[in-house]
């Protein structure tokens, strides 16, 4: 039986591998397109399918799950850019000045070259997931829509999209000045204003000041606390805002978690009516 091609492939492999081939062999090889090494074997499989995923989907910002032809592109990529790190790593170590013990595991730069051809952006500075929500803006921005420019997140047509818009507005101070940058005058995004961002939760002393104050005005009107367990207190805070407390609830709590509870509180609910049994 005469070997297969798979076979062949792999004896002048091995063949080149030990300086056997002739010259002529090795320039006919090359000009097939030959890829010597088992490990430049696998990185051709791997950018082959980065091609092709990103061909479908405009970007390599894949997931880690993504995959194209049954090749698990999404965690191909990954270990890419932790090979880029790495380079980066040791760039910026031997600019400094400082050792370094390996490059093992780096990314040539040959690759990343290949790499950035199919997608600048394969590898940035911050978590795929936020270059991936910008590259789907931009897409619909693109296509004609609507700018998201500020109190007008509605705008984009996807869901998916007006959160990440409104992530990146609302998260406005935790974004690196590069970034900042390209939503401004790539997307037309700006930062929320103070009127847009959503009040801090309040502390667990917050709630409680704020229950007790609602027991000490239903005292106040009714003489007592004896309040009904499904009692809703209406109140008016500092800030002018209307509420609606469950006081019964509220206060059957504290009964139940007497023993339990800071003796000042203890003192403030007796001194406006509480009674503990």
């Amino acid at each position: 039986m005469k070997p297969g091609l798979g076979q062949w492939i792999a004896d002048n492999r091995r063949t080149y591998a030990r300086g056997d081939m002739d010259a002529d062999r090795i320039d006919q090889l090359a000009k097939l397109g030959m890829v010597w090494s088992h490990f430049d074997v696998a990185w051709e499989e791997g950018l082959s399918a980065a091609r092709g995923w990103a061909a479908e989907h405009g970007h390599l910002l894949a997931p880690l799950d993504a995959t194209y032809q049954g090749y698990w592109v999404g965690i191909w990529l990954k270990n890419q850019r932790a090979a880029a790190r790495k380079a980066a790593e040791i760039e910026q170590r031997r600019a400094e000045g400082l050792p370094v013990r390996s490059a093992a595991g780096a990314l040539a730069e040959v690759r990343r070259e290949q790499l950035e051809d199919i997608d600048p952006s394969w590898c940035p500075a911050w978590p795929v997931e936020w270059q991936r929500g910008f590259h789907l803006v931009r897409l619909h921005l693109d296509a004609g829509l609507t700018r998201c420019r500020r109190r007008r997140v509605t705008s984009c047509a996807r869901a998916k999209i007006g959160r990440w818009v409104r992530s990146v507005r609302l998260g406005w101070e935790q974004l690196t000045t590069v970034q900042q940058w390209m939503c401004e005058r790539v997307l037309g995004i700006e930062p929320a204003g103070e009127d847009e961002k959503p009040k801090p939760r309040g502390t667990q002393a917050d709630k409680w000041a704020m229950n007790f104050q609602a027991a000490k005005q239903f005292y106040e009107r009714e003489g007592h606390l004896q309040v009904p367990r499904k009692h809703v207190e209406r109140t008016v805070g500092e800030d002018q805002e209307e509420r609606e407390l469950k006081l019964g609830a509220w206060i059957g709590n504290q009964r139940s978690r007497a023993a339990t509870l800071a003796p000042e509180r203890v003192e403030q609910l007796t001194a406006i009516g509480m009674r503990w049994a």
